[in-house]
């Protein structure tokens, strides 16, 4: 049970929900950049939720399954067809033996590729994704190369069922979709926050810089100065961390960030937008707002909430 990778795109990664638990020993989480995405689209094969999936950044990505399974993508803007049959975002299809599936940006950022059973690569530390700059994890520590044969895992119970129901090669019922696909990020206060990090942050449009990645999100363009341009003692930092080095230009934290830093943390990216800020690409522009503590833990609730009862529905139709 595999999946050939005829092209692989650039830095297309196994990923699932990424490795918890172990910051204290200095392993960043990783993952999914938008683990909701990931989510859903393992839901919408029969998955559980975290199963590894694939992360497509950039490019063409084709790949020939060699047994019958469901695929189902989520993310930005991309097309996504199986031979010659689009396949919409956030539907489930099937995929026969010998079939092609292939995934290509239509504008950019990243989307999310679930397939019924999931990328059965070793655990490593609790989890399946690959760490990029540690390089283990996922396929060989690395990002995929065209030629590579990536085992699949055995299908779940719901999986028959599904296939079972659908009408056509493409699913007439789809999840729902997250992200407000805006160029603002909403951030709650830093630790470092001050009345001129908030003048400054809020008033300008930043650039996001060509040399981001999955570490952080590097901007450019806009006029800052740190109220303390010496580096503090290093503290703890996650994703959406926006710290601010010497240079004045905030970098945004994502998946694959250190666990510590020195520089100033002037504010947080809240947690249900770190979806819109994996979707940010180099020359992209971005804008922040602030909101309060409590509106974030809302908005977070309400998300999950989502997510409980499409997976509740999945589980009264196909249970």
């Amino acid at each position: 049970m595999t999946a050939s990778v005829i092209s692989a795109g650039f830095q297309t990664t196994v990923q699932d929900c990424g490795r918890a638990g172990l910051r204290k020993f200095g392993v960043t989480p990783g993952g999914a950049l938008d683990s909701v995405s990931l989510r859903l689209a393992n839901l919408l094969v029969g998955n559980p939720e975290c199963v590894a999936g694939l992360e497509v950044t950039s490019g063409r990505v084709r790949l020939k399954l060699n047994v019958n399974r469901l695929v189902a993508w989520s993310g930005g803007e991309f097309e996504m067809r199986i031979g010659d049959e689009p396949i919409p975002i956030l539907h489930c299809a099937r995929v026969s033996a010998g079939g092609m599936i292939e995934i290509s940006p239509k504008r950019g950022g990243r989307a999310w590729l679930a397939i019924s059973g999931g990328i059965d690569v070793p655990e490593i530390l609790g989890s399946r994704a690959t760490d990029l700059r540690a390089r283990f994890g996922g396929w060989e520590g690395r990002a995929l190369r065209d030629g590579d044969l990536l085992p699949l895992g055995a299908e779940s119970e719901l999986c028959p069922r599904i296939r079972a129901a659908l009408p056509n090669v493409v699913s007439d019922w789809s999840a729902p979709r997250f992200g407000s696909r805006r160029r603002f990020l909403r951030v709650i206060r830093g630790k470092n926050w001050d009345d001129d990090i908030e003048a400054k942050l809020l008033a300008q449009k930043f650039g996001v810089a060509m040399n981001s990645d999955r570490m952080g999100l590097r901007l450019e363009g806009g006029e800052m100065v740190s109220t303390n341009p010496a580096e503090l003692v290093s503290e703890a930092v996650a994703p959406g961390t926006i710290q601010l080095p010497r240079s004045g230009a905030p970098v945004v934290l994502l998946g694959d960030c250190q666990t510590i830093g020195g520089y100033p943390k002037i504010a947080h990216v809240i947690t249900v937008d770190l979806a819109d800020a994996a979707q940010l690409q180099p020359l992209d522009e971005v804008r922040f707002e602030l909101i309060e503590l409590e509106e974030a833990r809302d908005l977070l609730r309400e998300r999950e909430r989502d997510v409980a009862l499409f997976r509740a529905g999945l589980e009264v139709r196909f249970g």
